[in-house]
């Protein structure tokens, strides 16, 4: 029974820690009761540790992702249930080495190795980086203005260190008896979390943005209901919304109006762009207005006649015909010219089908029913930067893709002076979705130091400095627009320029450790 309430007090601590109503000082003590069972069974069966990891873990996913159920029960379910089992593979993996090799070792060995799926967790097809661990902080951006140098990976492996450092006290206390260890880990474990705050408060008062180039962006908010508008409200409908919400407040210096993801939802096909309501409207908006680019999104089709000419995306639609399904974001200006870029981190389920030519044949259009649609999306390879008509170099990033920091940054290296993040997340009503989607774009903003503008369809659309503040915002579930004054800069910080380096580093250790281990008798910790 002590067991299971270990266990239990593990998957509480780290959901309960998360954004954004945690308080991410118990992540720190997380992994801690769990690390401790697995040192008290550690010659038991590896079956009773796995069962013990799973209910941890599980408890932790679904007290923090349960929203999912809101667009789809059995997309939630298996997220979580496939998530949970991913986290409970990777420390039975260390339960196994750890009978190896000493403690150190076997420290070094798991924080690697959960880095390590971390990093999976960014660049395989069953994607899905919600949970990692350095996102914890996002509402406490004041605590990781050092992502700039790290990324969220900084993040994990400072939590994993002092997990690691609080249940080597804990083992050492009960084995000695001796207080002073506990005054010892106290000193330690305070220094291990205040200095690295400290550091990023310094770097917080310090970060002045320079005196560069402004821009005036207009972010609208139109505020339809997915589910019972979203595909029942034409684009002809939609645009002249568009246009109404931008009179409200745009002015002569207006140089970017931002709509949400997949505002204009009919299907246009791609070839047919110019005769359509979304084009239509944004030149509205342009040419009363000659300084102004519109940026929205669209769902854009291809159809295709030759085989040969389909991808592993194309999608079949009968004999002798496929097509390309895109979720776009398109920039129109007062010239004759249009920029378009097609959303390339899919949701999982949802906007594509993993490991499809293996997997079909085995679930058929199994996956479809975690919430997507018939229609697998095509992407592009490259992180398409728009320029305006007077020459400033904005990120079109669509919805999922603001999870991804190293994506993000491909866009920054391409010349983007600022993040314009447009979605639609009112596909999981008023829940944590919404709350934590949001909250993770403050990373982005660190991570790069760019500002962000952020335009989501039922909310909450909001302009966030390099800082991570966030300096306006329209509530969810309200109709209205955003007007704001945000700098640009060109700046690549060292994460920019080195990506995801800590996890690299992990994965090598991972490897070096195993390899350690598999040459080892049995030790005890």
């Amino acid at each position: 029974m002590k067991n299971l309430l270990f266990a239990l007090l593990s998957g509480l601590l780290l959901a309960f820690g998360w954004p954004t109503y945690g308080f991410p000082l118990l992540l720190f003590f997380g992994f801690v009761p769990l690390l401790f069972v697995e040192s008290k069974l550690r010659n038991k069966s590896s079956w009773k540790i796995f069962g013990l990891a799973y209910l941890s873990f599980f408890i932790f996913n679904i007290i923090t992702t349960y929203w999912i159920y809101y667009s789809t029960a059995f997309g939630m379910w298996f997220a979580i249930l496939a998530n949970t089992l991913l986290m409970s593979l990777v420390f039975i993996i260390y339960h196994k080495i750890a009978r190896k090799i000493n403690f150190t070792g076997a420290a070094i060995f798991f924080i690697s190795l959960w880095m390590s799926f971390e990093k999976l967790h960014l660049n395989w097809e069953f994607s899905w980086p919600w949970l990692n661990l350095g996102n914890g902080f996002s509402e406490y951006y004041s605590w990781i203005q050092w992502y700039e140098y790290t990324g969220t990976f900084g993040g994990t492996l400072w939590v994993l260190l002092i997990n690691f450092s609080i249940y080597k006290s804990v083992l050492l206390f009960l084995k000695y008896k001796d207080k002073t260890i506990i005054y010892r880990s106290i000193l330690r474990n305070f220094l291990l979390i205040g200095i690295p705050i400290g550091i990023s408060l310094f770097l917080f008062y310090a970060e002045e943005e320079p005196d560069s180039e402004k821009l005036e962006a207009l972010i609208l908010q139109p505020n339809i209901n997915p589910y019972t508008e979203k595909y029942n409200t034409n684009d002809k409908s939609i645009g002249k919304l568009l246009v109404q919400l931008s009179k409200e407040k745009i002015t002569d210096s207006t140089k970017l109006v931002l709509a949400p993801e997949t505002v204009f939802a009919d299907g246009t096909k791609l070839t047919k762009f110019k005769y359509s309501d979304a084009y239509y409207y944004s030149k509205e908006i342009t040419s009363k207005h000659p300084k102004t680019n519109v940026l929205a999104g669209i769902s854009f089709y291809e159809t295709i006649n030759d085989k040969a000419k389909t991808t592993y995306q194309s999608n079949y639609y009968k004999e002798g015909l496929w097509f390309n399904d895109y979720n776009s974001a398109y920039l129109i200006n007062h010239t004759d010219s249009e920029q378009l870029y097609h959303k390339s981190k899919l949701v999982v389920g949802v906007e594509n089908f993993p490991y499809q030519t293996i997997l079909k044949p085995i679930l058929g259009d199994a996956m479809i029913d975690l919430g997507g649609t018939v229609a697998m999306k095509t992407t592009q390879p490259d992180r398409e930067v728009f320029t305006l008509n007077s020459g400033e170099k904005v990120a079109p990033i669509i919805c999922y893709e603001s999870i991804y920091g190293a994506y993000v940054s491909e866009y920054v290296k391409n010349g983007a002076q600022l993040l314009a993040i447009i979605t639609n997340d009112a596909w999981w009503g008023n829940t944590q979705g919404h709350q934590q989607h949001l909250s993770y774009a403050r990373l982005r903003a660190i991570e790069t130091r760019k500002n962000v503008v952020r335009s989501a369809n039922t909310g909450i659309s909001a302009i966030i400095n390099t800082k991570g503040e966030i300096i306006q915002q329209l509530g969810y579930e309200k109709r209205g627009s955003l007007l704001g004054e945000v700098n640009l800069n060109s700046r690549k910080t060292f994460y920019v320029n080195y990506g995801d380096y800590l996890a690299r580093i992990a994965q090598f250790l991972a490897v070096v450790y195993f390899l350690i281990a598999l040459t080892r008798r049995r030790n005890q910790v």
